[in-house]
């Protein structure tokens, strides 16, 4: 029963810590950290034996490497080549050495120094990149610089992983000798995976994917897995290196986005657990007796790494601004820092004394992440002596300005710019709002009507006139801010038609639920342009072209819904919840639905679309619904596609 109670107050502490900080807008890894904290023996006492929990632990981390493996992207880190070398290198290396040298001279050992300076080197991949998503920051040049530091950061933790262990090995040979054997090993290792990889994986993958059962598919997954992990740590190294290697062969595989999204639960719990265990072994009495000791180590490695990366980055061409931006949003110790004080905690090579400190500091460092990331452009301004633009007289129009059943277009770029051209010549007035404070100004200066800031924001929308205008226009085709914004205008002006510009049809429905009455998909606008040249140039008469345009936007464009993936389609966890594919499904002699009419079957109970029927090579769309199947038919059928592997499976098996 003492297992039970430990395992509910770990749960039951995790559950309300993680929903208190989500909905303080802090990161779910440090509520795993404060969860254990409160448990482990430093805090209630309420978990006696951790080791049990280190094991479960210690998997987090295999499927935290494996999936990172299954993202790593050696293209990009091509692509990205003289930042990642002249920038990332040279920052985990640099400071590796700096704060080794200074645990040096503090005291530590020469292992545990190390393992300290590789721990501060590395910033956080995951807060930063979805603070980066979330504020769309990732198309500025300081945001592409933190990515290029980052992709160097994740490919760092690797040799860690395999020196950490080495140094708990009693042997009377030097340190050179171990480095050769360890480097002999890993060689043969990864040269063993990789053969595995190309070889072996994907027919294993090919066999259970033909079964199309999805238990099956995750337990090879799982075993793959653990196998390569296995792997590695029976030659001495560290288990997250084989998941890291298995991952990195399968990312190139067409199933590499089925394998994420089937591997993503079992890692996210147990990497909550791997921080709650992490936590455990957080002191708390050291952390309440040197407080500012905390404070003081968190502050200075924060103001080392952002001189260092502001240093090499500007050594390297970039701006001045730039370069500082980036330093400030890699400022912070990052998850694998936790990951390496956890290992080296195994191995025994981290004082306890020690370990809390740096968990202290780290802790402090990723919750004021967010805060720094939201602020590291203003802050680069300053720091780099450039005069931020002025943009307090652009936040309201000219005085003299007179707006009444006019367009308020929200986001100003190329395609705002556009739509504005098109109203001028109509004589049609418009106010535009947008968040680049160098082109509100340019735009201003030329005389248009642009307001400064975020179209989200009530001020701006009211200075916009909002109560008078007869159309508002979202053109920056961004669907989480666009969703906002609808919600925005709506609590203000119920009425006002709204119009949104979306690059696809993903969020479509979320739009319109939303309050947008027109959704103008950019891809399959694109397309319908395509078709009505193609239709035109084959001698199609221009009204029934006009005709069939029109009838695809008012059906919500349902013939450009559903296409056949391709391998290199997207098929990645987010596109399988919104994107529908098209299959066709061939009965052969003993399939079920042979005899049974399309009504019969009843597919749109599986939420999947019958498209079209193929009989003796005569395509008919929209069949009807009383037509009795037959062997050598093929069903062409659209929807999601896990809906449509069902669909298939019933219509071939009857289950």
């Amino acid at each position: 029963m003492t297992g039970h109670f430990e395992l509910l107050a770990i749960l039951s502490s995790a559950v309300l810590i993680v929903w208190l900080f989500r909905r303080l807008h802090l990161p779910a890894i440090l509520a795993y950290l404060v969860a254990g904290m409160l448990v482990g023996d430093h805090g209630l006492s309420l978990v006696q034996d951790q080791v049990d929990y280190d094991h479960f632990a210690e998997l987090g981390i295999v499927f935290l490497l494996f999936t990172l493996g299954l993202e790593f992207s050696l293209p990009k880190l091509i692509a990205m080549r003289h930042l990642v070398l002249a920038v990332g290198s040279l920052q985990v290396g640099i400071s590796l050495a700096f704060f080794m040298g200074i645990a040096l001279l503090f005291g530590q050992t020469l292992a545990s120094s190390l393992i300290i300076g590789g721990i501060i080197a590395l910033s956080s991949t995951a807060i930063v990149i979805r603070q980066l998503s979330e504020t769309g920051a990732m198309k500025r040049k300081s945001g592409q610089l933190s990515v290029a530091i980052l992709l160097f950061q994740d490919v760092a933790v690797v040799p860690l992983l395999i020196i950490i262990p080495m140094f708990a090995q009693e042997s009377d040979s030097s340190m050179v000798v171990e480095l050769l054997i360890a480097l002999v090993k890993g060689v043969f290792v990864v040269t063993l995976l990789m053969f595995a990889g190309k070889w072996l994986l994907p027919r294993l993958f090919n066999l259970v994917a033909q079964v199309r059962t999805d238990e099956l598919f995750v337990l090879t997954t799982l075993l793959v897995t653990l196998v390569a992990s296995s792997l590695t740590q029976w030659f001495g190294l560290s288990m997250a290196l084989g998941a890291f290697l298995a991952g990195m062969m399968l990312g190139e595989s067409q199933y590499k986005y089925q394998l994420e999204a089937d591997i993503r639960p079992y890692r996210d719990i147990l990497l909550g657990l791997f921080f709650v265990t992490v936590g455990m072994k957080l002191d708390i009495g050291i952390v309440y007796s040197s407080p500012l000791v905390i404070i003081g180590v968190m502050v200075s490695f924060m103001v080392v790494k952002i001189l260092i990366i502001a240093f090499l980055a500007k050594r390297a061409g970039e701006a001045a601004k730039d370069a500082w931006a980036a330093g400030i949003m890699l400022a912070q110790m990052g998850e694998f820092g936790f990951v390496l004080i956890a290992l080296a905690n195994q191995v025994k090579l981290l004082p306890v004394e020690t370990a809390s400190i740096l968990l202290g500091a780290g802790v402090l460092s990723m919750a004021i992440t967010p805060y720094m990331i939201n602020n590291a452009r203003r802050w680069s301004l300053m720091l780099s002596n450039e005069k931020p633009i002025d943009t307090d007289h652009l936040a309201e129009l000219p005085e003299q300005t007179e707006l009444s059943d006019h367009v308020i277009i929200c986001g100003f770029g190329r395609i705002g710019q556009t739509v504005s051209r098109f109203l001028k010549q109509e004589s049609i007035k418009f106010v535009a709002i947008d968040i680049d404070p160098l082109r509100a100004t340019k735009a201003r200066e030329a005389g248009e009507n642009v307001l400064f800031g975020s179209s989200r924001q009530t001020e701006l929308l009211q200075a916009a006139h909002l109560s008078q205008a007869k159309l508002v226009v979202i053109a920056f085709g961004e669907d989480k801010q666009s969703l906002e914004v609808i919600q925005k205008v709506r609590s203000l002006s119920p009425d006002v038609p709204i119009l949104v510009r979306t690059r696809n049809d993903d969020q479509l429905q979320a739009l319109q639920e939303a309050g947008a009455n027109q959704v103008v998909p950019e891809s399959l606008e694109g397309s319908l342009m395509l078709v009505s040249q193609v239709l035109s140039l084959t001698g199609v008469p221009f009204s029934r072209i006009i005709r069939r345009v029109q009838k695809e936007r008012k059906d919500h464009y349902s013939h450009l819904h559903g296409f056949f993936q391709g391998e290199h389609t997207d098929m990645s966890p987010d596109a399988m919840d919104r994107i529908e594919f098209a299959n066709g499904i061939i009965l052969t002699e003993n399939s079920f639905a042979n005899g049974h009419s399309i009504a019969s079957l009843n597919l749109s109970a599986k939420r999947v679309t019958v498209v079209a029927l193929r009989r003796n090579n005569i395509e008919s769309e929209q069949p009807d619904e009383a037509t009795i199947l037959q062997a050598q038919d093929t069903l062409i059928v659209r929807g999601k596609p896990r809906r449509v592997e069902r669909a298939e499976r019933f219509v071939q098996k009857g289950v």
